[in-house]
């Protein structure tokens, strides 16, 4: 039934208390108040007993993380996902970062990208470490691009910790 709004004054579909949807949603429902079953603040409910901020995060997590990877690497989640699914060191398969062997996170052919644990990963971009990360990573078939600049920043770092 379309009346007047006592509220806004529009002429809209009437909800309550002789007001339109929107004004009845503004000034008069209130959401209902839980602890939510997560973060245990006192938060309006969205389902399952959570707020909409930790349904969010436990729901939509998969989604969440397919949309930054997508955006991030342009590559489709089953793509990450299978060079993510562990690590190509040691096999470790909890936590895995996408890394760009030719250091150029614009080129993402799938020769060119490695998942790593945290450890090797970080281990990779330490130039104490680097050397052997190459190796390793050559030892699993991964083609390494052999590059003048970063021979140069390898010697040189080296010889900085010399002196």
């Amino acid at each position: 039934m379309i009346k007047k709004c006592v509220s806004c004054g529009k002429e809209r579909e009437h909800q309550a208390k002789g007001m339109c949807e929107y004004c009845y949603r503004k000034f008069l429902w209130k959401p209902k108040i839980i602890i939510c079953k997560r973060c245990g603040r006192d938060m309006p409910s969205h389902a399952k007993g959570l707020c909409v901020g930790c349904y969010q995060f436990v729901f939509r997590l998969d989604a969440n993380k397919a949309f930054n990877q997508r955006k991030k690497h342009s590559l489709d989640i089953e793509n990450y996902k299978r060079l993510t699914k562990s690590c190509a060191i040691c096999g470790f398969d909890k936590i895995v970062d996408l890394h760009h062997l030719d250091q150029n996170r614009n080129n993402r052919a799938e020769s060119n990208l490695a998942g790593l644990c945290p450890n090797h990963h970080k281990m990779l971009h330490d130039y104490r470490y680097r050397e052997e990360m190459f190796n390793l990573l050559k030892q699993k078939g991964f083609i390494i691009p052999e590059d003048k600049k970063l021979e140069f920043r390898i010697k040189a770092s080296k010889e900085k910790s010399v002196n």
